[in-house]
């Protein structure tokens, strides 16, 4: 029997008998429906017009839904419009006014739209009509609700013909048309996975995290990426100049100065004035997307990306000295270099530096910073910690994003679990504690709102915020699941054998399935009917990979979305769907090339597990928590009944 007092609270929501029953009815027949697509996207790394395009044609999902329903009555043009109609409502319907004259126009738009009627009650047949209610634009819902439930009777008939006809003559179709594109986009998919690594490389992270803010149900699992970046709002000074570094490094000065108005002036002039007369050969940025709005000359640019490098070894050299429990004191790279013979020790060895000049760094205390770079790295994060958007954008990561989620018996997250080569759990040291598996992400996720919701000026909240670099860069980080972070060695040393990041035993152990098994376990999942979804690294395809690992219970569905990693994997990512059917896997081409050939911009989609029997919502997450609800709902229905309570009929 559900507690008296929270019947009490209950009944003021459902004051009657009726009103219980009438919820009970309700809620038992939407465990009924099917349940809806989930959509699994990892390591978006800035490529926002990517992940837009992937996420309006729902991975191939909307181009079968068209197939399905006109194949055989509309033709194949036709049906490739309509689907980049939905797609980009905003460009199509702009070619079409500028192709067709006015008559034909009109005509034409009566048609889309009994098509898109079509669509519509397609995708959105899982779902209640309140549910689909709540997702249609406010300045056409009554229209479109009437449009979606149609029937075959003559009288109405010509209502919904003048429905259509009125809207083409008050000249809105363009803008109704449009606003219905984006209610089949969001019935498409009904639920955002996003498994980490939403920032740095690409040019437009603060554009996609502006659209995950404006879906309708959306979770995030923290990449090592976005935990730098959240570091760097925390007040983590080497995160300050590791994000700095890698935006420069790949020409990113759009996101910095357009995006979250962070000031690089300092920066800049620092750079031409201590690096005047050093080419900085070894800093060149690599230049994937051109800044548009405020280029900055290739040159300075090299002495930004030099002037971001020495000062981020800097200070991760003090902050691994403060943390000694880290043992990362081998990273204290720049304490190793002999500045007599340009020499520099790693992991045992000397090599030969490729880079002789370094007017900032003291031999005898090489990991000091100069007055001027104190200054300029305290304004830039100043910078970081006043950007209203960026610190928006951090908050929903804080809000939306968690170290891991299980969620309808599958568990998310970027990186890894730690592990020893034995394939058992590594057991790491934090604070008094040795952890490991489900327990050392839980005290990570908590050690991370620690940093941000801390005492101010406590040292569990500085500690905490220092953390924020072993998340991004320590060798037992489940974010990064490396030996190190090889950026020193790739700028001053020639041998490629110290470049050569190691990667933890987790990741050959998921190959077999009784790692699988044993994770799941972990986390109180059953193998027989769970799985893994994994982020973090790229699928190489054309090495022989297979984003499907440990007979089927995990997949790895970075398949390289980022331009950088897109030579290494051979097309444009993967994505991971799972509705009430199967779950399947789909592989994208390069953006470039839908771009070029938007025709044949189809993923490949394999199913990589058919369910038993059709999932209902019922059998979901959200079903549990409606089934508790049902529970509470028909202890109340008894307590009204037996007398317990009292109706209140007011």
């Amino acid at each position: 029997m559900t507690d008296l007092h929270y019947l009490q609270l209950l009944s003021r929501t459902y004051p009657t008998a009726l009103a219980a029953s009438a919820e009970i009815i309700n809620l038992n027949a939407i465990c009924q429906l099917p349940k809806g697509t989930e959509y699994f996207f990892s390591d978006l790394h800035g490529e926002y017009d990517a992940f837009s395009y992937l996420l309006s044609s729902a991975s191939g999902i909307l181009r079968d839904k068209i197939e399905n329903l006109f194949s055989r009555s509309v033709s194949e043009r036709d049906r490739e419009e309509l689907a980049m109609l939905i797609y980009n409502p905003k460009d199509v319907l702009a070619q079409v006014r500028e192709r067709l004259p006015q008559q034909e126009h009109d005509a034409w738009c009566q048609i889309v739209i009994y098509r898109l009627v079509q669509v519509c009650k397609t995708v959105s047949s899982k779902y209640t009509r309140s549910k689909v209610r709540k997702k249609i634009p406010p300045n056409f819902s009554y229209i479109i609700d009437e449009l979606l439930h149609a029937d075959d009777e003559d009288n109405k008939e010509r209502y919904y013909a003048e429905i259509i006809r009125s809207i083409i003559a008050t000249g809105t179709s363009d803008a109704f048309i449009a606003q219905f594109c984006v209610l089949i986009k969001e019935c498409a998919v009904d639920r955002l996975h996003i498994l980490g690594d939403i920032y740095d490389r690409g040019p437009h992270a603060d554009r996609i995290m502006e659209e995950l803010r404006r879906f309708h149900e959306v979770d995030i699992q923290w990449g090592n990426h976005d935990i730098a970046w959240m570091g760097a709002v925390a007040g983590n000074q080497a995160c300050v100049a590791s994000v700095l570094r890698r935006c420069v490094s790949y020409n990113n000065f759009d996101l910095l100065e357009d995006g979250y108005g962070i000031n690089l002036r300092p920066l800049s002039m620092f750079a031409a004035k201590t690096y005047g007369d050093d080419p900085c050969e070894r800093f060149l940025p690599h230049v994937l997307d051109e800044n548009i709005y405020d280029p900055v000359d290739t040159i300075l640019a090299s002495k930004m990306h030099k002037a971001l490098a020495i000062l981020e070894f800097k200070l991760e050299g003090q902050l691994l000295r403060r943390h000694p429990e880290y043992e990362m004191n081998d990273r204290i790279l720049l304490s190793k270099i002999d500045f007599d013979t340009y020499t520099v020790e790693v992991e045992g060895k000397r090599y030969e530096m490729l880079d002789h000049h370094f007017p900032t760094v003291d031999p005898t205390d090489p990991i000091a910073l100069t007055a001027e770079e104190q200054e300029l790295i305290d304004q830039l994060s100043a910078s970081f910690q006043h950007s209203t958007l960026l610190l928006q954008h951090i908050r929903f990561l804080l809000q939306r994003g968690s170290m891991y989620k299980v969620v309808n018996n599958n568990l998310l997250y970027h990186g890894c679990l730690p592990m020893e080569e034995d394939g058992t759990l590594k057991k790491v040291p934090l604070g008094s504690e040795l952890l490991s598996g489900k327990a050392f992400l839980d005290a990570l996720d908590a050690k991370v709102r620690l940093a941000f919701y801390g005492p101010a000026g406590s040292s569990e909240r500085i500690n905490a915020v220092d953390g924020f670099w072993y998340l991004w860069a320590g060798p037992n980080s489940p974010l990064f699941g490396k030996s190190k972070v090889s950026a020193f060695e790739r700028y001053f040393i020639a041998d490629a054998v110290t470049h050569k990041e190691i990667y933890n035993p987790y990741y050959t152990a998921v190959k077999k399935r009784s790692t699988c098994e044993m994770i799941l376990r972990e986390f109180g999942l059953d193998p027989a009917n769970s799985h893994i979804v994994n982020g973090h690294v790229p699928v190489k395809e054309r090495e022989g990979e297979s984003p499907i690992r440990g007979e089927g219970l995990l997949f790895v569905i970075d398949g390289g979305i980022s331009k950088a990693y897109q030579r290494q994997t051979g097309f444009g990512g993967y994505t991971l769907i799972y509705n009430s059917h199967h779950l399947a896997l789909a592989q994208h081409k390069p953006y470039n090339q839908i771009l070029n050939c938007p025709q044949d911009s189809a993923p490949q989609v394999r199913i990589v597990e058919t369910m038993p029997k059709r999932v209902l919502v019922g059998d979901t997450d959200t079903g549990l928590s409606l089934r508790q609800q049902i529970e509470a709902l028909e202890d109340l229905l008894s307590a009204y009944r037996d007398g317990i309570l009292k109706e209140n009929e007011e």
